[in-house]
């Protein structure tokens, strides 16, 4: 089958996965951190005070992801969905109306848990469990929903900002949440793997079976690729909570700095298109170790960069990590324990990834109290991924040999 058969054949179920990604992005740290500013003057927080409370309020959410990411082995996508964007809905207007600093990490929480963590979860562990041949390239493209919301989102409400309160602004993202709903509902009328046949769809992993959380977790494997799990997940999100700090400290204008992240969008789709047809040709073994490479030298870059070309050019590189982030943990933990129990395990993997979502704005929020300005850590930052990436291939030296012989 050509790829443009592929997606004519397959239209709905890729729509349906762009459509969760997209909406996901009202709970992602690119979006909420637009209002950093505006909600550390309303509240009379510092940065540290601010990415502790998101800190915990992430954490929180990752402790219930464990249990609930689980619900996606038991139930159709088009309900679960719908019930957890209408949980995104809900979080988005306790924001608009949030009474008090005391609220905030209950509602951090909420967007958290609804956004970043389950619709986020549900959109991949479909693609990876819907389609097998062309796994990468279904994620690939159900991932292009998070490129978009990078892209459109930040630069769009940053803009309303100056012409609207933040607290309306919420307001508008939880009726286009809302919206979405019965466009879900729609798209998908009929899964594309109906749950009376699913058993006998699932894809094996290593040793040509399916893997269960407990058997993973005993896996040296798994704790070989944490790292990677925690790297994107920690610094990536630190990049976009602390992107009003970064102008601020650069001397660049917030507006100008957000500008440049419709170029992060366009790099990152081109290199989610091209992870999702390299795993397909290559397998994640050969990419896990190198994909987040690229992060190393535009944390690099963004450290010394004095002007906003600079910022771009290492925007560039991050992006590539960035796009194929999108597509190659999805794929990898299908591909190395299989699909059966896919839900169940990537509920795990997605709460470690939120935990690491918590650890970063907590720990550069607290190390810019202390003087340590957030150019300043990016150095350590790309060293961290020097060594992910080192673990990554230790982990996959070992165990790639156990992969069915179809992979």
């Amino acid at each position: 089958m050509t790829f443009p058969q592929f997606i004519r054949q397959n239209a709905r179920w890729l729509i349906a996965g762009a459509l969760l990604t997209l909406m996901s992005s009202f709970g992602q740290t690119f979006f909420i951190s637009v209002f950093s500013g505006v909600i550390r003057q309303e509240f009379s927080l510092s940065h540290g005070a601010w990415g502790g409370i998101y800190s915990l309020g992430t954490l929180a959410s990752a402790m219930v992801m464990i249990g609930a990411g689980t619900l996606t082995d038991r139930f159709r996508v088009r309900a679960l969905g719908a019930m957890c964007l209408g949980g995104l809905a809900a979080a988005c207007l306790a924001m608009a109306a949030i009474p008090s600093v005391w609220a905030l990490p209950f509602v951090i929480f909420a967007l958290r848990l609804s956004g970043q963590g389950m619709i986020s979860h549900i959109a991949m562990v479909s693609m990876a469990r819907w389609f097998v041949q062309m796994r990468g390239r279904a994620l690939a493209l159900a991932s292009l929903g998070f490129a978009l919301g990078e892209s459109l989102l930040p630069l769009t409400f940053v803009a309303l900002l100056t012409v609207m309160s933040w607290r309306y602004l919420w307001m508008i993202a939880a009726t286009l949440v809302l919206l979405s709903i019965p466009l879900l509902m729609r798209l998908l009328k009929s899964e594309r793997t109906p749950k009376s046949v699913a058993e006998d769809s699932h894809a094996f992993g290593m040793s040509e079976r399916h893997w269960v959380r407990r058997e993973v977790l005993n896996n040296r494997l798994f704790w070989y690729m944490v790292p990677t799990l925690l790297g994107s997940s920690t610094f990536g999100t630190a990049f976009f909570f602390q992107q009003v700090h970064l102008a601020e400290t650069k001397g660049w204008s917030h507006a100008g700095l957000v500008a440049l992240f419709p170029v992060l969008t366009f790099v990152s789709i081109i290199s989610t298109l091209v992870s999702g047809w390299a795993i397909d040709r290559f397998g994640t073994a050969r990419i896990s170790p190198i994909y987040q490479l690229p992060m190393v030298i535009g944390f690099v870059m963004m450290s010394f960069a004095e002007t906003l070309f600079g910022a771009t050019l290492a925007i560039i590189f991050m992006s590539f990590t960035i796009g194929a982030g999108s597509t190659v943990p999805g794929a990898f933990w299908a591909e190395f324990y299989g699909t059966r129990h896919l839900g169940s395990i990537k509920a795990m993997i997605a709460a470690i990834m939120v935990f690491g979502s918590a650890v970063g704005p907590g720990l550069t929020g607290l190390l810019i109290d202390y003087g340590i300005i957030f150019e300043d850590q990016m150095i350590g930052i790309a060293l961290y991924f020097v060594f992910a990436s080192g673990m990554a291939w230790l982990g996959i030296r070992h165990a790639k040999h156990l992969l069915p012989v179809s992979s």
